[in-house]
Order: C-alpha cells, then structure tokens, then sequence
C-alpha cells in the first residue's frame, strides 16, 4: 500500500502521515456552533473529516476523534433569549438535529462529542495558566490574549497583521482591548446576558479558548491532526495555537487539514441569494442522503465544490449504478470458473483506489478506479465472460470502497422516515421486498399474470423497481 500523504496547511506542503505514536492518530475537529440547524457548507467539511477518519482506521490506525459543540457564543444568547429559553434548552434542539443529520448522512460518531458549556473549568484553568505567563491583560472584567507577545502569530495562515485595523476580519469583540488583533479569552458578562461565576470572575469562554482547553484534554497537549473548514484557519485557528502553544510550550498540531468552500450555482451560499441550503431542505425535495454524502465526498477536499442540483442528480445517478452493480453481483448467474485477467483487473482498481485516498485524500482519484472497473465487468458480464469464481474478489472490493464512502447499503428511505420524511406505508423493509417478489414469482410460476402484475405495481406505489433480467433472475431497487 502507498504511504499516506496529507497537505498540511501549516507547512504548506504535501507531507507523509507519520502519528506521534505508532498505530495511534488522534484527531480533533471543530465542529459546528448549534444557534441553527447547519448547512451543507459545513457538511462537506464533516465529510471531508469522515473519509478521513474511515480511511485511516481502515489502514489499521487506532483512532481517537474529538469534535467539539460550541453552544454558547453571541447568537446562542441572543436567540435563547428571545425564544425565552435558557442556553441549555435553546441549543439542545440543534444540538440533536446535528447528530441526527450526521448519522443520516453516514458520518461516524467520534469517540467524544464534547460540548463548550460542560468543560467551562478546563477553560478557565488554560486562562490561568496563560496569566501566569503574562500572555494575558484584563480589561473591564474581560479576560484578553496579547497577540503581540506570540511572536509566531500568524504561521498557519501566513497572514500578515501589519496593517490591522479594527473591524478588519479578527476578533472585534465589541470590548475594551489594547489592540484590534488581541482577541478575548473571557468575556465579561453585560446586563441581562447568561454567565458563569468562575475564579477569574463572572463571565463566559470566548470561542478560540474552548477548542484549545477541551482538545488538549481528551487529546493531549499536541494533537496529530486539526481538521476544519478553510474559513476556521484565520482568525480561529491561528488563536488556537496562540493560546495552546503559549501556555504548554509544544505543537499543539502536527498536520493541519482544511476543506475549501462549498459553492452553490458558482456563488456563496446566503440565505438573501435563496441558495441556503440545510440538509432537511434537500431531503424534503426528495434528494436521497447517500447521494447528497456522494456528492459532498466526489471532490477532493482542497478544491472548491460548486454544488448544484445537476450535480446532485448525477450523483443520485452513480449511487445508483453502484448499486446495480453490487446487486448484479449478488444475485447474477454467471458460468463457472474464473474469466482470463479478470482478477488483475480488480486487483489493480484496488491498488489505485488505495493510492487516490493516500495522495491526500484525492476522493475523485480513487471514484475514478472504482468506476473504471465497474464499467470494465458490467461489460463483461454483457457479454457473458464473468465468471463466478470473481464474484468474492469484486465483492470484497466494493467492501473496501464501502468502508470509506458508505453508500451502497439501500437504506435512504428508512433514514429519511427517521426524521420525517415519506411515509411509514413507504417504508417496506428489504425482508419485506423480498417476500413480495418471491411472491410475484410464484404467481408467473402458476401463470397468475394478474397477480404478478398487481404486486409489481404495489411494488412500483411503494418505490420500489422490480427488474427481471436475462438469465431469469429478478432483481429490485428502491427508487
């Protein structure tokens, strides 16, 4: 297998995945801020951050992922408060649609989902500890990080704050701060706002605080791996290492990962330009969860990804060739014996497979290796020279595939009946399909066309596609 290779932001190079420990990656990623239900600008990053996490556990790493839940910032108190609801309450509505909507896009549960308002101590211990090395001044009852006595500020976006003005895009807290560049720490709490009683006085976490205290908690004071959105890189990422670094004196990442923007129709998504989109928007269109995953994971994950609904009807499209290919596998009667350069064939759709996904996650790359080979043995099986003894290799590929993208398993209408969307009358299990297709079967046997006729059409009512092919087999799809 290729050596992984991953783009690391703070070198600005392609560099080889060594982890601090062997065998060991431990990986945190921002997650979202839970004031609204996210959209699918932040869902390629969670993708991006499931392929990378799924790939590396499938080359035998044990991984160790963290994402956080910022679930108290300006717009939490602010909207809480007019919906007359403390912050708890408010956000755990959010809070809950985020995990619902990533376990229906496939995204696995790290080992710790970790919210802001549970680890307020580890924030003000880290506070502490960077008073106590003068990195800090107070202002007002706020608590603020001085930038200019971090003298590295600024290699991970290579940004220069020469010029830095007030309003410019860092951290303008709308408090009383010795320079626009410092950002808060604490902040003070104003009249009527939520606030915590602490030893560094009453008030709340600013936001780049909570990422550095609670990743260095359940991951140690240098991570292997900081994933996030580009957008995260400056100001948020940059004071995550300001303030991490300063007060432990190490790395506090060793490989940083940054996903490019999602475009929609070629321009940024904004709910005034109506191309703001969450995902219970698409699902209530009738775009399947596997697609949208698809189409999320389809472009490599440093490269912009211009969203459109054509885009996504091919992806709908792929999904479903996939499927017909794992289906013409697993029921298809093909003659005995192994066809001539078949296995090399797979073979090597594997070995490029593996190396698209080690040359930085290159997802379009290894599509391209998979696609290739199910085009090469559909027309084999066409022309009728796959044979039986390739089924368990090309089977064991589509295992493979499957572990890092996880779309094949027809199961969108059941995850999409979870939270609301079709009917329960719709929802026929596949235990379900099968008895009413053997069914149909028998009926043909006894020359009941009627019959086979009227549960192929409830069938069909139900979305479900009967197909009887030419070796006699029957197969089905949802649709």
């Amino acid at each position: 297998m290729a050596e992984i290779q991953l783009h690391n932001t703070l070198s600005g190079k392609l560099e080889p995945f060594v982890p601090q420990k062997p065998g060991e990656v431990r990986m945190y990623t921002c997650g979202p801020t839970v004031y609204d239900y996210a959209h699918i600008g932040n869902y390629r990053t969670f993708v991006f951050q499931d392929i990378l996490g799924r790939f590396l556990k499938l080359r035998g790493y044990k991984l160790k992922h963290v994402m956080n839940l910022t679930d108290v910032d300006d717009r939490i108190i602010a909207n809480a408060a007019a919906a007359g609801k403390n912050i708890r309450e408010y956000t755990d509505t959010f809070a809950q649609a985020f995990f619902d909507d990533c376990k229906t896009l496939g995204i696995e549960a790290p080992e710790h989902w970790i919210r802001a308002t549970d680890h307020i101590d580890d924030m003000v211990k880290l506070i502490q500890r960077l008073q106590k090395k003068t990195f800090t001044y107070s202002s007002e009852g706020s608590v603020y990080y001085r930038i200019a006595k971090f003298p590295n500020y600024g290699k991970l976006s290579k940004i220069d704050l020469t010029g830095i003005q007030a309003g410019a895009r860092v951290d303008n807290d709308r408090y009383e701060k010795e320079s626009a560049r410092d950002f808060a720490l604490w902040k003070a709490p104003k009249p009527g706002e939520h606030f915590w009683e602490t030893a560094i006085g009453p008030g709340r976490p600013g936001w780049h605080i909570e990422c550095s205290a609670m990743a260095m908690k359940y991951l140690g004071e240098t991570l292997d791996i900081h994933t996030g959105g580009i957008d995260l890189a400056f100001p948020h990422h940059e004071n995550e290492i300001a303030q991490s670094e300063a007060a432990t004196g190490k790395p506090f990442a060793r490989y940083w990962l940054h996903a490019e923007h999602l475009l929609v129709d070629g321009e940024k998504m904004s709910k005034s330009l109506g191309n703001f989109f969450t995902l219970r928007d698409l699902f209530a269109k009738g775009y399947k969860p596997s697609a949208l995953r698809f189409a999320l994971a389809s472009v490599p994950y440093r490269k912009q990804l211009n969203f459109t609904f054509a885009g996504l009807t091919q992806a709908t499209n792929s999904v479903e060739r996939l499927r017909n290919f794992a289906d013409r596998l697993k029921q298809g009667k093909f003659p005995p014996g192994k066809q001539e350069g078949m296995s090399e064939r797979i073979f090597k759709a594997h070995v490029e497979f593996d190396d698209g996904l080690s040359d930085d996650l290159n997802t379009a790359r290894a599509l391209a290796a998979l696609f290739d080979l199910v085009r090469d043995a559909n027309i084999a099986m066409d022309k009728g020279e796959f044979r039986q003894g390739d089924i368990d290799a090309a089977q064991l590929f589509l295992v493979f595939f499957d572990s890092v993208f996880s779309v094949l398993e027809d199961n969108d209408a059941a995850k999409l009946q979870v939270l609301g969307y079709g009917s329960a009358e719709a929802g026929l299990s596949d235990a379900d399909i099968e008895k009413l297709v053997a069914d149909r079967t028998a009926a043909k046997k006894k020359r009941d066309f009627a019959a086979a006729d009227r549960i192929r059409r409830d069938l069909a009512d139900r979305g479900i596609i009967v197909e009887d092919t030419k070796d006699g087999t029957v197969r089905w799809k949802r649709k």
